[in-house]
Order: structure tokens, then C-alpha cells, then sequence
């Protein structure tokens, strides 16, 4: 399992665009991403709801995990962006 820390780049956190841009992008991916906070039950990354229900602030730092490397990298990414900015 690949996992990487990232602290959230979107100026509202991952609330609905950016958990849909993420969500959209995890699904492409075969393997299971997975996205938690510090503390709290990981959800699942193509699930928008289940990421806004993380209450993710800008600034805050979540766990990517994933069989998958390319995944991990590729979320990580996304979550770093200021995705209400695109």
C-alpha cells in the first residue's frame, strides 16, 4: 500500500467542486484510492459525497492511499491544486 500526505490547496476545502474534480479522477483508476483526515476512518475517493463529508479545510493535510502508485500521485496532486481557481 502507497500512501502520501498532502495538505489541501482549494480555497474552500474539498467541498463540491473539488471533491467532483477528485472523485471524477479517482475513478478512472482500477484500485481502491482511498482519502482520510488525521484521526478519522478513511473514505472512498470516487465518492464525492463521502469526501465532502470529511470537512476538509484549505490548509488541512489528508492521507492518499492506493495499491495503485500512479494513483496515490495522481490524487495528491489534485488535492495540492487550488481546484475552485481552475
Amino acid at each position: 500500500m502507497t500512501a502520501k500526505d498532502v495538505v489541501v490547496g482549494s480555497a474552500i476545502g474539498l467541498h463540491a467542486r473539488p471533491a467532483g474534480i477528485i472523485s471524477d479522477a479517482a475513478a478512472k483508476f482500477d484500485e481502491e484510492i482511498t482519502i482520510a483526515v488525521d484521526g478519522e476512518e478513511p473514505v472512498n475517493a470516487t465518492s464525492a459525497l463521502l469526501i465532502m463529508s470529511l470537512g476538509v479545510e484549505h490548509g488541512q493535510t489528508v492521507t492518499i492511499e492506493s495499491e495503485n502508485v500512479a494513483a496515490v500521485d495522481s490524487i495528491a496532486d489534485l488535492v495540492a491544486k487550488d481546484l475552485d481557481a481552475e
